[in-house]
């Protein structure tokens, strides 16, 4: 692999997650930010990043046009919009730059279009780019795998007031797991919404819970309760740079690999579970 850094761009600049991906590429020694968007009528546009940020110039104009951000890059850094990202990941494609997506979101349609794009570089997608989390997922796949349907299945989670989508991507990524373990399509025993006289849960279920409020980075709970006994996986998120550094990790190491659709546990070498 070269030693010379590796040319990344972030996508929405100026988001909180997009301000912590350009401090953390930033900080790096193996890569340097080359591209940076925002969307089109953004304050941001055609002005220098640096004093965007309220520093000094540094020579990189935000840009409205995700070509120009992504044709110098290698990597493209991209917490979005579901729409958004759908764009970056065909010009992603064409460039041959690893583009890992943080976004979430998407619809059925959307991951399929995402899929043809894998078929011409590096995607690395996940609903959740932290080592807690992913180790997570593999907990809950093989406790899912010992129990048997007699334990109901639960996923809280919990985030700040502006999170604009529910369940949250991680959430599903958990009910994901936990049906792989008991063998069965999430879409088929999910419970995403609960309201009024609902009757009594159904066997096999898999239940989502889900709180918004103030400044919640991100907490996850999988609770499995039996007959008298409960089990419960946690993770809590008290710092978004652990999102920001992962999605660095991903990028770096997708440099020089072939194309492909890869997720966090490829990343971080967890395998199957």
């Amino acid at each position: 692999m070269s030693d010379e850094k590796m040319p990344i761009a972030v996508m929405g600049a100026s988001g909180r997650m997009g301000r912590m991906l350009i401090e953390v590429v930033d900080e790096s020694d193996r890569a340097e930010l080359v591209g940076v968007t925002e969307r089109p009528g953004h304050p941001w546009v055609g002005k220098d990043l640096g004093e965007c940020l309220g520093g000094a110039p540094r020579g990189l104009v935000v840009t409205d046009d995700p070509l120009e951000a992504i044709a110098p890059a290698r990597g493209v850094l991209d917490f979005t919009t579901p729409a958004a990202t759908l764009a970056h990941a065909e010009i992603a494609a064409q460039a041959r730059a690893v583009h890992v997506i943080g976004t979430t979101g998407f619809a059925p349609e959307d991951l399929e279009k995402i899929s043809a794009a894998a078929r011409h570089a590096t995607v690395i997608r996940a609903g959740n780019m932290s080592l807690g989390v992913n180790l997570l997922t593999v907990l809950v796949e093989k406790v899912a795998r010992a129990l048997d349907a007699d334990f109901d299945i639960e996923i809280i989670e919990a985030h700040h007031r502006h999170k604009v989508d529910a369940p949250s991507g991680t959430a599903l990524m958990l009910g994901e797991a936990a049906a792989a373990g008991r063998g069965v399509d999430l879409a088929e025993v999910a419970d995403r919404a609960r309201d009024g006289i609902t009757g009594p849960r159904k066997r096999g279920h898999i239940g989502f819970a889900v709180i918004r409020g103030g400044d919640i980075v991100g907490e996850h709970e999988v609770l499995f309760a039996g007959e008298g006994e409960r089990i419960s996986l946690k993770h809590i998120a008290t710092d978004r740079r652990i999102f920001a550094r992962g999605a660095l990790k991903a990028a770096l190491w997708g440099r020089g690999r072939g194309p492909g659709e890869f997720t966090m546990r490829d990343v971080l070498g967890l395998g199957e579970s």
